[in-house]
């Protein structure tokens, strides 16, 4: 009998593939949304870089707080610099993001005082400094900002704008090629002729997790199980693609020719077939230089989770990611046996509350791997590994964030 590697193992495989430097290209920081960084943004020059006042308000030396009445010599608005020379007991009208005046220190909000004709009262004292953004408050000369593997987001590009990076560099985005192979399996839109056909949802789903995390996808669609109708497919889309993901055909079937034709025609290294995982006892992950075939069991759920374990990593190691699966802690708040000597992963309900994770399986179905609806609502994926005991309410377990 066959012995299935155990998931720690297979993980680790994965992390230790070695790839080529990945293309470059250049993009307008307004283009790069969901792209990776290819290099440190660093900044240039501090920010401000000139002290900055933070509210409007009235700037003066904190060292005339307790005259309680200081003549205004004039306005300070954003975008200009005063000439005003400021002397004792005296104050010079100074808005938000304004320069502050010289040889001033402090600011005072306008409704900390009155004003009387060329005066301000000072009804409510403030500290020393109150209201001036140091020089390098919000980064510094030669500082860090965003490393070079990020995920670009909102926050990133907002911070580019900020430094006047007009472009930048990215990793190029892999390509993802999806095929589901099944004679029994209709594609989108195919009319059903007898009751032994079924409808797949697995392409159309692993396209949208590959699209999520920010890959180009080349959707093959459907392949009947014809030896030479599969081998043609998966030479097409190994030339044109990183990653190959096929769902069904790895299995031990009559008609299960994915692993077969991966091992024999591709010229494919074999990472690893078989993993001691529920669901994807089957899985299959070849290389061929820096590119991927990855056949996934045919189940719908069993594809979903798998494609989430295997291809993700890959995608993250081809995108030049930091990335990680999200795998926290949480508190489960239901009995739940283990009912599998392998690592298994479970659709569960997941909530934040009180500092904590927490875990349910209201809702949720027993039964088969392709019970892709237990994916609905806001879940996760429980692990259990192969030597883990039966799981009691208030246990602390690791969950995958979805």
């Amino acid at each position: 009998m066959k012995k299935f590697i155990n998931y720690n193992k297979s993980i680790e495989i994965l992390q230790n593939i070695i790839l080529a430097p990945k293309a470059t290209q250049q993009l307008f920081i307004s283009q790069t949304l969901g792209k990776v960084l290819a290099q440190d943004i660093i900044a240039q020059e501090n920010s401000p870089a000139f002290q900055t006042s933070a509210m409007d308000g009235y700037a003066f030396k904190h060292e005339d707080i307790k005259t309680q009445k200081l003549k205004i010599l004039g306005d300070n608005p954003a975008g200009s610099v005063t000439t005003s020379q400021i002397k004792t007991n005296t104050c010079i009208k100074t808005f938000t993001g304004s320069l502050m005046p010289k040889d001033t220190d402090t600011l005072i909000p306008i409704e900390n005082v009155t004003v009387e004709n060329d005066y301000i009262i000072i009804n409510q004292e403030v500290s020393k400094n109150f209201a001036v953004r140091d020089i390098g408050e919000n980064y510094k000369k030669d500082e860090v900002l965003i490393k070079k593997g990020t995920t670009i987001d909102f926050a990133q590009i907002g911070v580019m704008a900020s430094l006047n990076r007009v472009q930048v560099a990215v990793y190029t985005q892999p390509i993802v090629a999806i095929a589901s192979t099944g004679s029994e399996i209709l594609d989108l839109g195919e009319t059903q002729t007898n009751d032994a056909q079924i409808r797949s949802s697995n392409h159309i789903t692993l396209e949208a997790i590959a699209k999520k995390y920010g890959c180009n996808v080349h959707q093959m669609g459907i392949v009947k199980d014809d030896r030479n109708s599969i081998t043609t497919l998966l030479k097409t889309a190994l030339h044109s693609s990183d990653i190959v993901v096929t769902t069904g055909g790895v299995s031990v079937g009559d008609y299960d020719f994915v692993k077969d034709i991966i091992k024999e025609e591709l010229d494919c290294e074999l990472l690893f077939q078989g993993v001691n995982i529920k669901p994807g006892l089957h899985i299959l992950v070849a290389q061929k230089g820096d590119k991927f075939i990855v056949g996934l069991p045919g189940f719908a759920y069993s594809s979903t989770v798998t494609f989430l374990l295997y291809v993700l990593p890959l995608i993250f190691k081809l995108k030049g990611s930091n990335e990680t699966l999200p795998i926290v802690d949480a508190i489960i708040d239901e009995n739940y046996p283990k009912k599998a000597n392998k690592t298994t992963f479970t659709a569960c309900n997941v909530a934040f509350r009180e500092g904590n994770y927490h875990i349910n399986f209201q809702g949720k179905k027993n039964g088969t791997s392709a019970i892709l609806t237990n994916m609905l609502g806001n879940p996760a994926l429980l692990i259990q590994e192969e030597q883990s005991q039966n799981l009691s309410k208030g246990d602390r377990v690791k969950i995958i964030l979805l």
